[in-house]
């Protein structure tokens, strides 16, 4: 069987900035969400925008600059607008495969 990984990419607009990758047992859903935040909030936000990001919703300081995006038909995450970082599921070869259900 392949081996199945997370290859985690930044981008600064359309410029490659960031890539690694990991086995998929190495870290859990929520430990790879926050990664892209933390990422995304190093690469591409000041100390008020991260506040806000961390802000109770709905009020004045908060903002979705830390939303995480998940594509329906794939485990692909992502965080950011301009800058921002991806994570999917790549086999040995680097290409992108389906993987299970996502929770």
């Amino acid at each position: 069987m392949t081996q199945r990984y997370w290859r985690i990419q930044g981008y600064d607009g359309s410029a490659h900035i960031f890539e690694t990758k990991l086995e998929i047992g190495q870290i859990t859903y929520d430990q790879l969400k926050q990664m892209l935040k933390t990422l995304t909030a190093q690469a591409a936000l000041d100390y008020n925008e991260i506040v806000g990001a961390h802000a109770k919703r709905r009020t004045k300081i908060a903002n979705d600059l830390l939303a995480i995006h998940r594509e329906p038909a794939s485990a692909t995450f992502s965080c950011g607008t301009h800058t921002h970082f991806v994570a999917s599921v790549v086999d040995d070869d680097g290409k992108m495969v389906r993987y299970p259900k996502l929770s």
